[in-house]
């Protein structure tokens, strides 16, 4: 038997999911249920937030790193490489999350990509630029590594969602659960400002121009590891796995779809062809995801650019940058609470009317590019609305699909959220249009992008009917 062959075993072995125990029923039941549903969401949120402190850790080390000899083009492949291993790998170790068992699965992603991030000092210190063919191949790899860990969250996170948390909740509660990433990213900033001012001259003595590897890279891996070991203590897997009944049963709340053979174990064939890779409803909203994702970057990560060369200073697009990424805090909980109580668990209906509001915000922006008080309220806008199609389409691959395949099918959304929607049309596709044909052009490809995806998830508002038949009012 060969090495990988055996270290697939052990590793399959190791995540195993946790049988099911006897179920427990009455008054202390309830009670250990509803302390254990909050418990395992705060594993989910403090564990997702982990995730978001070793994640672009990279970019924030771009100024410290040009004086060091390393310059944008290099550094800019590197950091795409994270980018396009996260879709792959949010697609993929979705799979085997659903075959395993979250409370290990999503601290042994964590763990593993603190241990990557804080490698990342090797080629910078100990390479260096003086071998840069060298460093940079180091720092892609592990900078692959990382995107390709961090794939190990999402998965396990919808997993546990979806098994204590019925359909009819789960809107509300992922919304909450989906500020997580907005926190963790909110804090690698200062992390990284006060790791180095704390801990920098532990390592460098006199040599401040490498300070900023502690803070940037090895403080914020150390906290991560440390999450890591908080969520296991918090997390478990399913209920049945803790003696206790499934979620529909004990809340008596079905969805159309369920089935008792989706508290069972699929294997990845079961899970890939005949419950995601043929569901024409996960494809409809994994194509509606790929072009929310290009609005959603193509905002955020143009942003700084479009308005430094309209005449605005860098830290005036910072504080637009800044609003657009707090405004989808209030954004996504609202739309996530309109989902459940007003439209009924429906995800469609409120995704198609926060793109259209995104559209108008598009074209506020749009045609006061010049002008940082009403950019700033536009971008603030598109922050608030766009957070909620790109949550309530996570939540609505969840539905579509089998509990025993929650993982694969937001897996197989997100990697075209990621790959296509960011790697590609956000990143790619947005800087040939604004090169060669003006800022204007990006505008209309943006503004297209939100109908092409009203367009996708109006094809899915039919199979969501349902819910209102079922009477849930």
């Amino acid at each position: 038997m060969t090495t990988p062959k055996v270290v697939g075993i052990v590793m399959l072995k190791f995540l195993r999911q946790p049988p099911h125990r006897p179920i427990q029923q009455g008054p202390e039941a309830d009670a250990r249920y509803k302390k254990l549903r909050i418990q395992v969401f705060l594993g989910a949120f403090i564990g997702y937030a982990g995730f978001y402190l070793v994640r672009k850790n990279l970019s924030m080390a771009f100024p410290a790193m040009a004086p060091l000899g390393f310059d944008k083009t290099e550094l800019g492949f590197v950091l795409g490489l994270n980018a396009a291993a996260y879709a792959l790998s949010k697609f993929l170790m979705g799979s085997v999350s659903d075959r395993s068992n979250a409370r290990l699965f999503l601290p042994l992603g964590l763990v593993l990509t603190s241990i990557s991030m804080c490698f990342m000092i090797v080629p910078i210190q100990f390479v260096g630029a003086e071998h840069k063919t060298l460093a940079i191949l180091l720092m892609s790899i592990l900078n692959f590594l990382v995107g390709w860990f961090n794939g190990m969250g999402w998965p396990p996170c919808g997993r546990v969602m979806t098994h204590w948390f019925s359909v009819s909740e789960r809107g509300t509660m992922m919304s909450i659960w989906n500020c997580a990433h907005n926190i963790g990213a909110a804090l690698v900033g200062p992390m990284a400002t006060y790791g180095a001012i704390w801990f920098g001259s532990w390592f460098y003595g006199t040599h401040q121009e490498l300070y900023f590897l502690i803070g940037t890279f090895a403080f914020p891996s150390a906290v991560a590891f440390f999450i890591a070991l908080l969520a296991y203590v918090l997390l478990r897997d399913t209920p049945q796995s803790c003696g206790l009944p499934s979620i529909e049963k004990w809340r008596n709340d079905y969805p159309k779809n369920y089935s008792e053979k989706h508290e069972s174990t699929l294997t990845s064939k079961e899970i890939f062809f005949k419950h995601v890779l043929n569901n024409k409803f996960l494809w409809y909203i994994a194509l509606a995801n790929a072009f929310v994702y290009m609005v959603r970057y193509g905002c955020l990560d143009w942003a700084p650019t479009i308005l430094t060369e309209k005449g605005i200073d860098l830290k005036s697009a910072g504080w637009a940058y800044f609003a657009y990424e707090f405004a989808a805090i209030p954004g996504t909980l609202l739309c996530g609470w309109m989902s459940d109580k007003l439209f009924h668990g429906r995800r469609a209906l409120p995704t198609m009317i926060y793109m259209v509001l995104v559209a108008v915000f598009i074209a506020l922006y749009w045609t006061n590019m010049d002008n940082l008080t009403m950019a700033i309220i536009a971008l603030t806008g598109i922050g608030f609305f766009i957070y909620g199609p790109v949550m309530l389409i996570g939540v609505q691959a969840l539905d579509l699909a089998p509990k025993n395949a929650a993982g694969t099918a937001a897996g197989l959304t997100g990697f075209f959220g990621y790959f296509f929607g960011t790697f590609i049309l956000a990143n790619w596709v947005i800087g040939l249009v604004a090169q060669h044909m003006g800022w204007g052009a990006t505008f209309i490809f943006l503004l297209v992008a939100c109908l092409i995806t009203i367009l996708f998830m109006s094809l899915t508002y039919k199979e969501e009917q349902y819910l209102v038949k079922k009477g849930r009012h």
